[in-house]
């Protein structure tokens, strides 16, 4: 019997895609497009512009050259063991943990056809 992927073992969907911005400035103007073209209502963060939860447009150039992909996983912290099993390594200090210090949030390193890839706790 086959191996389960990683989809059938953490209930993994992509959560949202982020594209990088020059400023805040062009981060404002994507999210406008966005709104204009799919009625995806904006909410500002700190650091971002997200249209609805599909899409995040990073104030400042964020990881990945172009931008970055969250998945949502059921367990963050043993869909990160899958992947490191696998070569990939996490970035130390992106790692989010809840209340009881379990890991809700990490980055890997590196790109993967010029997007950074993230795991989130759903």
């Amino acid at each position: 019997m086959a191996e389960k992927n990683a989809v059938e073992l953490f209930d993994m969907k992509v959560a949202h895609v982020g594209i990088n911005a020059n400023d805040d400035k062009e981060a404002l103007q994507f999210a406008e497009k966005f709104l204009s073209l799919m009625g995806l209502q904006i909410n500002e963060t700190p650091v971002s512009y997200f249209n609805d939860s599909l899409i995040e447009i990073m104030k400042k150039n964020g990881r990945g050259t172009n931008g970055h992909i969250g998945f949502a996983v059921n367990d963050c912290e043993k869909a990160m063991k899958y992947f490191e099993d696998r070569g990939m390594k996490t970035v130390e200090e992106t790692k989010k943990f809840d209340k009881d210090g379990k890991c809700t949030f990490v980055y890997f390193d590196g790109d993967i056809g010029g997007f950074a890839v993230h795991l989130i706790q759903k």
